[in-house]
């Protein structure tokens, strides 16, 4: 797999020094999406990128190692210049973050001390980003290079691959109030593992549903084998550090000061971590377990609501009442997995932070099925194995679509088109043809979408996780309700279509398509101009062959600008993503589509 040039000398992912890459790819991704919400210009690969910052009277410049048409670029070590003789200083992330953020707060009229706590955050990510870094590159070579015993990627090589983190994230490896030592167990680049905690619940305080209408309880009870629970009790799954949290919480001490509930502690087989850091995977267990986790991990705290459970209980009979017997017969390939039940303990006001989603698991090893792959796993950048030269692959993903181009006798190029396009059958086409028929749309950004690798390296199945993100458009409500009475009672489903629509241009085009052409110009894979071509080819038949979705391909392919959630003006803002009204939890920006100006 041939790397770009040596474009600004030796890449700083790779340096010996672990602390130093960790320090060089915080700045990348801050780079990255500082860029893209400001809309600065990048130059071409081999110039210099001159970022002029009056609120701090500082001048970076930063080499541009590669330049991207949708915004993956790839960024050298910047340099500040100096006061009187011009020349360049060396800038670490602590320079680059203060800068940066201190030049939005002060130019959006806030005070600088505003941007603390988001620079703050910068640091902890590219901290703990250089501890991955060294653990990985500990481990012998197949092992960090993300293969299972057979050198194939397995569902949880995947889920452990994002050493780095989202790509257009500031704080992307941000993880605080945890110890360095809580933090092995439960990190997946460190490929942690621990047993759940449990608690024991009185019948009378335990709270939840399920879509088949057996007690949640039912599903958990396999789970908690061999753990001694109280003649009569229920037993309660948590994340070890959410157990020791939630003690402190009145409403929890409560119900253990009544007797109600009882904290029984670890026990049971370890189950591993996924690349949400709170959804865990056990290879032999028939469900995976959404844990609320109250920890503040990149933008929120990822405690459980019980609105968003009850969403994904109402999903899966909405999908179960013909959606799903549709997509089998039209799109055999794709799949869903269902957060299918949910519960907690405590039934006054709101989440006492128990609360626990239960998900399909259909990859547990040795069933003859194939695994599903993290899309943001395969695509994630690893660096050199600490000696100053590059990984043997840069991504799972170039390891695909090595095997690829070795079965077809294709060139790399020619293999990453091939790629492309069968991932668009497999994963893109089902989910517009989904919207298209019953008008759900659903978030597949790169962390919620999974594919399965045939042996020649293409995508062979897709799959969409996360009851988070499911959206119904206004005009297809009555058609819903039909289909199933109720299905919008007492859950935030419905939105108006143009809403719907731009969200979906946005987790599915920018996010998942613009960024999975991104990767492949970043990895050095294939010119981003043809496969820009290739995506707008395949849409364009598609927009002639499902006329109900022309609102959302004519967006796609002809809008000028789409909105864009800003990960890095939403940092700074100290927003949490999953609180509030969804129409302001996040900040969101126009951005320039390239799909305009790809010709096929």
């Amino acid at each position: 797999m041939t790397e770009h040039p040596g474009v600004h000398g030796p890449d700083p992912l790779d340096d010996s020094d672990a602390l130093r890459a960790g320090d060089a790819a915080a700045m990348e991704t801050l780079l990255r999406a500082y860029v893209r919400e400001t809309g600065t210009r990048v130059p071409e690969a081999g110039l210099v990128l001159v970022l002029e910052l009056p609120f701090s009277g500082l001048v970076l410049r930063v080499p541009v190692r590669y330049r991207s048409a949708t915004g993956w670029h790839r960024f050298g070590e910047p340099g500040l210049v100096a006061a009187g003789d011009g020349g360049l200083l060396p800038a670490d992330a602590s320079l680059v973050a203060a800068a940066l953020i201190r030049e939005t707060t002060l130019g959006r009229g806030a005070r600088p001390h505003h941007g603390a706590d988001a620079a703050a955050r910068v640091l902890n990510s590219a901290r703990r980003t250089a501890t991955h870094i060294e653990r990985r590159r500990a481990e012998a070579a197949d092992a960090a290079e993300g293969t299972g015993a057979q050198g194939r990627a397995t569902f949880l090589d995947s889920e452990q691959a994002l050493l780095l983190g989202h790509p257009f994230h500031p704080a992307p490896k941000s993880r605080e109030e945890a110890s360095d030592a809580e933090l092995d167990a439960y990190s997946p680049e460190l490929r942690g593992s621990f047993p759940l905690h449990w608690f024991a619940a009185h019948p009378g305080v335990v709270v939840g549903a399920s879509a088949d209408g057996r007690s949640p309880a039912e599903w958990l009870r396999p789970l908690a084998a061999g753990l001694d629970l109280p003649d009569g009790m229920v037993p309660v799954p948590a994340h070890p550090w959410q157990a020791r949290e939630v003690l402190a919480r009145p409403e929890v001490a409560g119900l253990v000061d009544d007797g109600l509930l009882r904290p029984l502690g670890a026990a049971g087989p370890a189950w591993y971590p996924t690349s949400s850091v709170r959804t865990v995977q056990r290879p032999d267990a028939e469900v995976m377990l959404k844990l609320s986790l109250g920890m503040r991990i990149t933008n929120s705290r990822r405690n459980n609501l019980r609105s968003e459970m009850s969403l994904g209980v109402r999903a899966a009979q909405l999908l179960a009442a013909g959606p799903l017997e549709w997509l089998r017969a039209e799109c055999p390939q794709f799949g869903i997995l269902r957060d299918f039940a949910w519960i907690s303990a405590g039934t006054e006001g709101a989440e006492t932070g128990l609360e626990t989603a239960v998900r399909d698991n259909p990859f547990r090893g040795g069933n003859g099925r194939a695994e599903g792959l993290c899309v943001a796993g395969l695509l994630a950048e690893r660096t050199g194995p600490g000696d100053g030269t590059p990984p043997r692959h840069r991504a799972l993903l170039c390891a695909a679509v090595e095997r690829t181009a070795r079965a077809h006798e294709l060139s790399t190029a020619e293999a990453s088109e091939r790629w492309l396009e069968r991932y668009l059958a497999v994963l893109a086409v089902p989910l517009i043809r989904l919207q298209a028929r019953y008008g759900i749309a659903l978030e597949p950004h790169h962390q919620n979408t999974l594919v399965a690798l045939a042996a020649d390296g293409l995508p062979s199945a897709g799959w969409y996780r996360d009851s988070q993100g499911y959206y119904l458009a206004e005009s297809r409500t009555a058609d819903i309700e039909r289909l199933l009475p109720g299905a919008t009672d007492g859950v935030q489903l419905v939105f108006d279509d143009a809403f719907v629509d731009e969200r979906v241009a946005y987790y599915l085009g920018i996010n998942n398509l613009l960024g999975l052409v991104g990767a492949f110009g970043a990895l050095g894979l294939a010119d981003e101009g043809d496969l820009l071509r290739v995506l707008r080819g395949e849409l364009e038949a598609l927009r002639r062959a499902e006329p109900a979705a022309k609102g959302l391909l004519d967006l796609l392919l002809d809008a000028p600008a789409l909105r864009c959630k800003g990960n890095y003006l939403t940092c700074v803002d100290g927003l949490d993503e999953l609180v509030g009204d969804i129409h302001t939890q996040s900040v969101y920006i126009d951005l320039p589509n390239p799909l305009t100006e790809a010709q096929r």
